[in-house]
């Protein structure tokens, strides 16, 4: 709490309660006015009582907030709040989930550091990953995600980190957080996950081994198109000696208006993602059986490749489905531009109902010979699930892929 805000109270921690519960109440911090929803302190920075507080809050000799850069009431309220929800003992906001990723990765790496990653990843992912490390002298591994001989060939003795997205975008591979945590922390690395598709509701990295996660907000947190964002949680070490320095001296931060509209947005993040979730789940079963798709991803089914590591680690499946149209491109965007409730765009977890060919996307800066490898066909849909009915969505994927 900040010295030099009004007299305040903060809730206390609730991590003995349900997820639903910390949703709404985690974190909250209260002026003297006693407002109900949180407050909004959109300031640039505070003023002190005095020169001597100045210099006491510069060094970290006294609590207080010092510059919205490094941290303000509203973005720690919103910090708080996951640090309840995910099980972490630290967070820090960022200005969206790449800057999030990209903070994790990069900020404990050094020249000469190695790390290892799936080469199932968000393109961005991928581009910091083989792009944008190797520029700073760190070198990596790409393997494959599913094969845990690989992860172990891949170690090498200046090995710190492993990095992976479980459900992999866009192909809901499912890799296994707690047998690659082992490998990670047998060769003294740590285990970065980045849980978006799984969200927090259905999947809870750190207790099942990693030592970071991370997570665009803009997704599900958000999840009605309004802001980006994005969110660092791991071990209060972890935080202290990473990430707080890099992230307050190079200034990726969230807006305290971002943060306040998350805040928002947690409340009704489990509504929204069990709603999401069953429709995902009724589209997946049926298109299933539809002649004109050729393939089928979704983690919640029987069907799914790794259905054994999906009941293994999560609660659910996801709010995702993905599914390939017979007929390639010229099919796929066929059904992409005959859909009428399904809209056509590169985001995820909204409250509308979001579809994206990830060839031309996501990822359309891989070569064609790598994102065959990957599975991302030119007939490939991603599908997130919004909150409109099911049977409606249904009724429109049914007439656009008769256009297919």
């Amino acid at each position: 709490m900040s010295k030099s805000a009004p007299a305040s109270t903060t809730t206390p921690s609730l991590t003995q309660y349900r997820p639903e519960t910390r949703l709404v109440h985690s974190g909250t911090l209260r002026s003297e006015f006693g407002e109900t929803a949180e407050a909004l302190f959109l300031t640039q920075g505070f003023v002190y009582a005095s020169a001597e507080e100045c210099e006491a809050r510069f060094k970290g000799e006294e609590p207080g907030f010092i510059y919205s850069r490094y941290s303000n009431p509203t973005m720690a309220m919103f910090e708080r709040r996951m640090i309840e929800l995910e099980g972490a003992e630290a967070a820090r906001s960022a200005a969206t989930g790449m800057a999030a990723v990209t903070t994790a990765i990069l900020a404990p790496l050094r020249a000469g550091d190695h790390m290892v990653a799936p080469k199932a990843m968000f393109g961005s992912c991928r581009y910091v990953v083989e792009d944008l490390l190797p520029r700073y002298g760190i070198e990596s591994t790409l393997v494959d995600g599913l094969d845990l001989d690989q992860w172990q060939r891949a170690v090498r003795p200046n090995t710190k980190s492993f990095f992976l997205e479980s459900p992999t975008n866009p192909t809901l591979d499912v890799l296994d957080i707690g047998a690659i945590a082992e490998i990670a922390h047998a060769h003294g690395a740590r285990l970065i996950v980045d849980n978006v598709f799984a969200t927090p509701l259905w999947q809870s990295p750190l207790a099942l081994g990693a030592d970071v996660v991370v997570y665009s907000a803009t997704k599900h947190i958000d999840g009605q198109g309004r802001c980006l964002g994005g969110v660092i949680l791991s071990s209060e070490a972890f935080i202290a000696e990473h990430i707080h320095n890099f992230m307050r001296q190079t200034g990726p931060s969230m807006s305290p208006f971002n943060a306040w509209v998350l805040l928002k947005g947690l409340e009704t993040l489990a509504v929204r993602v069990r709603a999401q979730t069953e429709t995902a789940g009724k589209i997946a079963d049926w298109l299933a059986g539809h002649p004109k798709i050729s393939r089928l991803i979704y983690p919640g089914r029987e069907d799914h490749p790794q259905a054994a590591t999906v009941k293994k680690q999560m609660r659910a499946g996801s709010t995702l489905v993905g599914f390939e149209v017979k007929g390639g491109k010229a099919a796929a965007f066929r059904t992409l531009n005959a859909l009428k409730l399904a809209r056509i765009s590169n985001n995820l977890g909204d409250a509308k109902t979001l579809v994206t060919h990830p060839a031309t996307t996501t990822h359309q800066r891989l070569s064609p010979e790598v994102r065959a490898e990957l599975g991302i066909s030119e007939g490939f849909i991603r599908f997130s699930a919004g909150l409109e009915h099911a049977d409606d969505l249904i009724a429109d994927l049914d007439a656009a892929l008769a256009k297919a």
